[in-house]
C-alpha cells in the first residue's frame, strides 16, 4: 500500500518556465506521449499517434464532448465608456450568467456593459465574491451566434501567446457548449486517429463535463483535506452508460481521456455503484487514499505543481511514481500544460 501524503507541498516539483507550451503543434498527434506503468513506474517514450498500440478491441475510450465557449468579452460601460472585460463562467437561468469582471470595483449593480457597439448588452444584477458578478444579457438574435462573433477563447493564465486558430483550443469531438476551459487531454486526437481506434474495435464513448475556471485555481490550504473543490456540471447518457456496462461485462478496459472524464465516471460509480444514466453537479476530490473504481487507464496532460490534478493522477498510480515521471518529463524536455505533451497511465502486463 502506498504511503499517503496529505501535505500539499508534497505534490510540488520544479518546472522550468520554458517548458510551458505556449502554442499547439501543427499536427495534434505529433505530441510526445510518456507511457507510465502505474504499478512499476516503468516509462516508455512514444508519440501520441502510438496510443493505439496500448488499446485493444473491446476497450472503451471515454471522451468529454464539452465545447469551450468563446467566453471572454471586451466591452465598455454604457455611462462612462470605461473598458470592461467579462469572462462568462456559467448560465444560471435564461440570459443570466455568472461572470468574472475586470475591473470589478468599477462594475456595480445596475451598471450596463455594451459589446460590439451595442450588439450585446449586459446589466449587472448581483455582486458575487472574488470579482464575480451576475449579468442579465439583452440582444437580438441567437445568443451563441453573437458570442461566436464577439467573444474570444478564455486561454489559461499561463498562456501568453495569441491563438491564431481558435478551434485548436477545441477537441475535434466537442459538441455540448458550456466549458470555460478545454478538456485538454483530448486536444491530441484527430478524427483520423479516432477512426483508426474504432476500426481496431475500440468503443468511443462520450460524456459531458463542463470545465470551470476552478480547474486553474491553486490549492491554498496546507493540507489536501482542507481544500474545497469547485463544482462542475456533468452528464452521462443512457446509451453511454449501457456501452460502458457492456465493455465491463466483456472484460474490456475503460480508458478515460482526461481528468474531467475521470471525475465524471468516478462520481457516477461512487454514487450509484455502476455506470448509469446520470447528470448533476460534482465536486469530487480525488487524491491518494481515494480509490478509483471506474477506470483502468488514463490519458492526461502534464499538470501544474501542487494542483488537484497532480493529486488525482497520483491517486491512480502513486505520488512517488507520478513525481518520478514528472521529473523524467522535465529532464526529457516534454512540453507541459494545455498545449503540451501527454501521458498514458496504464498497466503494462494488460497491453500484451
Amino acid at each position: 500500500m502506498q504511503d499517503i501524503q496529505l501535505n500539499v507541498n508534497d505534490y510540488d516539483f520544479h518546472l522550468p518556465e520554458e517548458l510551458i507550451a505556449q502554442v499547439p503543434l501543427l499536427d495534434r498527434t505529433s505530441s510526445r506521449l510518456l507511457v507510465l506503468d502505474r504499478d512499476t513506474g516503468d516509462i516508455e517514450h512514444r508519440h501520441f499517434r502510438d496510443v493505439l498500440d496500448y488499446l485493444q478491441a473491446g476497450d472503451a475510450l471515454v471522451v468529454n464532448d464539452s465545447r469551450v465557449l468563446p467566453a471572454r468579452l471586451f466591452g465598455a460601460k454604457q455611462e462612462t465608456g470605461g473598458k470592461v472585460e467579462l469572462l462568462l463562467l456559467k448560465q444560471t437561468e435564461d440570459d443570466v450568467w455568472e461572470a468574472l469582471v475586470k475591473p470589478a470595483k468599477k462594475v456595480r449593480v445596475g451598471a450596463i456593459i455594451e459589446f460590439g457597439n451595442g450588439l450585446l448588452r449586459a446589466e449587472c444584477v448581483e455582486e458575487l465574491p472574488e470579482g464575480g458578478r451576475r449579468f442579465k444579457f439583452d440582444y437580438d438574435g441567437i445568443f451563441y451566434e453573437i458570442l461566436d462573433e464577439l467573444g474570444t477563447m478564455p486561454l489559461p493564465p499561463y498562456i501568453r501567446e495569441q491563438l491564431d486558430d481558435q478551434d485548436r483550443y477545441q477537441t475535434v469531438y466537442a459538441r455540448e457548449r458550456g466549458s470555460a476551459a478545454a478538456p485538454t487531454a483530448g486536444l491530441h486526437f484527430t478524427e483520423e486517429l479516432l477512426a483508426a481506434a474504432e476500426a481496431k474495435g475500440v468503443k468511443l464513448i462520450p460524456l459531458t463535463l463542463h470545465v470551470g475556471l476552478g480547474t486553474f485555481r491553486p490549492v491554498t490550504a496546507d493540507t489536501i483535506e482542507e481544500h474545497t473543490m469547485h463544482s462542475e456540471y456533468f452528464e452521462l447518457s443512457a446509451a453511454s452508460a449501457e456501452a460502458l456496462r457492456d465493455v465491463r461485462a466483456n472484460s474490456g478496459r475503460v480508458f478515460a481521456v482526461g481528468t474531467t472524464s475521470t471525475r465524471t465516471l468516478e462520481t457516477i460509480v461512487r454514487d450509484h455503484g455502476d455506470f448509469v444514466e446520470s447528470s448533476g453537479w460534482t465536486d469530487i476530490f480525488i487524491y491518494p487514499g481515494v480509490a478509483l473504481k471506474a477506470i483502468d487507464g488514463l490519458i492526461t496532460n502534464f499538470h501544474l505543481p501542487k494542483s488537484t490534478l497532480v493529486m488525482l493522477v497520483s491517486a491512480f498510480a502513486s505520488r512517488d511514481i507520478i513525481l518520478n515521471a514528472y521529473r523524467t518529463a522535465v529532464q526529457e524536455r516534454y512540453r507541459f500544460f494545455s498545449f503540451g505533451d501527454a501521458m498514458l497511465i496504464t498497466r503494462k502486463e494488460e497491453n500484451k
